[in-house]
């Protein structure tokens, strides 16, 4: 595309747009390869699939977001010597970290 004379570079996808669609394309092998149904929604919006904004994705029938950062603080990441990690917000709701692997192993 030419304008006023200069060539001009196709426009980039955004890099963090980009790593989050990796990341969704990965979960959704990782699922499919432990024999779930999975299926990312387009452009990350799960109207796309039915669903509220927010869902990226769907293995079997639980809806999922996905995030990726560069760098989780080292205290969310369960250590090698627990199969799981409980964490909490003062005065919020309890969640639990661990494996998406392990976590698709759990739910079978």
């Amino acid at each position: 595309m030419y304008i006023t004379g200069e060539k001009r570079k196709p426009s980039m996808p955004n890099k963090s747009k980009a790593k989050g669609n990796r990341f969704e394309r990965l979960i959704v092998d990782i699922a499919k390869d432990k024999g779930y149904e999975s299926k990312r929604a387009w452009g990350s919006d799960g109207r796309s699939i039915g669903h509220h904004p927010e869902v990226d994705l769907l293995v079997n029938a639980f809806k999922v977001q996905a995030k990726c950062r560069k760098k989780l603080p080292s205290y969310i990441i369960p250590n090698e010597n627990v199969d799981w990690q409980v964490i909490k917000e003062d005065r919020g709701k309890v969640y639990v970290v661990l494996e998406f692997g392990k976590f698709l192993d759990l739910i079978k």
